[in-house]
Parts: C-alpha cells; structure tokens; sequence
C-alpha cells in the first residue's frame, strides 16, 4: 500500500474518493470529466453500435447525421440538408446549446452537382456564427437513398 492509499484510508475516506483522489495525482492534479454518451429519443435510433453524440469536457461530437428515415430520404441534397440540421437543432436543444456553438462540421457528399443549393442551406442555417468546415466528395454512403452525411463538433458552456 503506496503512502497515498494509507493517508486516505486513515482519512476515512470511501474507495470512490480513493480512486478519484489517485487519478488526480496521476493527471497531475487535474481532474478528467468522464465521457457521456446519447441518443435522443427526438432522433431515429441508431442503426449500428454507436452514440449518436459524446460529451467530453467541454465539446459535443456527433456521429454522422443523414436524412435516413425522414422525409427527405431520397430527395434532393439540400431537402436531405434541411433534414439533417432539423436534427442537428433537436440535439443542441436536448443539450441546452444552440447552432451558434457548432465550431467544426464536416460533410460528405456523393455528387458536388447540388453544392450551390446545399451553400444556401448552411449560409441560412449558420447565420453569423459560420464553422470550421470540410466539405467532402465520396464515392458513396451507406444507401444509395442518402446523398449527405454531416459530422458536428460543438463547444459547451462551462
């Protein structure tokens, strides 16, 4: 038993407060949040083994978000846009942020054709408070029906 454990032993202190206190020496006194992660009954289920967001500290990633089950499946990249950032919104509301906390987006497309027409959703979308973004060409996605998946990071008070 290291000179750490019998202090907090002698201390009365409980296992869990043990553990957190030897984890804070370890990262040099600087506690780790845990991570978190979601899904949102206001979305449709995952379809894999995968959250749908993970918090750490203060930063919200999203996995990729496509129109997969709404509406839009099928319909034109800017309808499947619109859809996604429906969701994107019903997210940041479940987690008390709005859009102006998204930093970084990323997006995939199978065909740049429709990129004037997606530009004009994302500049409507973002107002003033514009991301860090990557717009990606693939060859294609999970269904031959989803011709757009978006990725966000967010930044979250605190």
């Amino acid at each position: 038993m290291n000179g750490l454990m019998l202090t907090c032993l002698l201390a009365g202190m409980s296992l869990p407060a043990l553990v957190n206190a030897a984890t804070d020496l370890a990262n040099n006194g600087e506690s780790i949040e845990t991570l978190s992660r979601a899904n949102y009954a206001t979305l449709p289920a995952p379809a894999g083994p995968y959250s749908v967001s993970v918090r750490h500290d203060r930063t919200l990633y999203l996995s990729g978000m496509t129109a997969f089950g709404t509406p839009a499946q099928g319909g034109p990249m800017a309808e499947q846009a619109e859809a996604i950032f429906d969701q994107l919104e019903r997210v940041t509301e479940a987690e008390g942020i709005g859009m102006k906390e998204l930093v970084k987006i990323t997006i995939y497309v199978t065909s740049l054709e429709d990129v004037a027409a997606l530009r004009e959703v994302l500049s409507r979308r973002y107002g003033d408070s514009r991301p860090a973004s990557s717009l990606v060409r693939v060859a294609g996605l999970f269904s031959s029906e989803v011709g757009i998946e978006i990725e966000a990071i967010f930044a979250l008070p605190g």
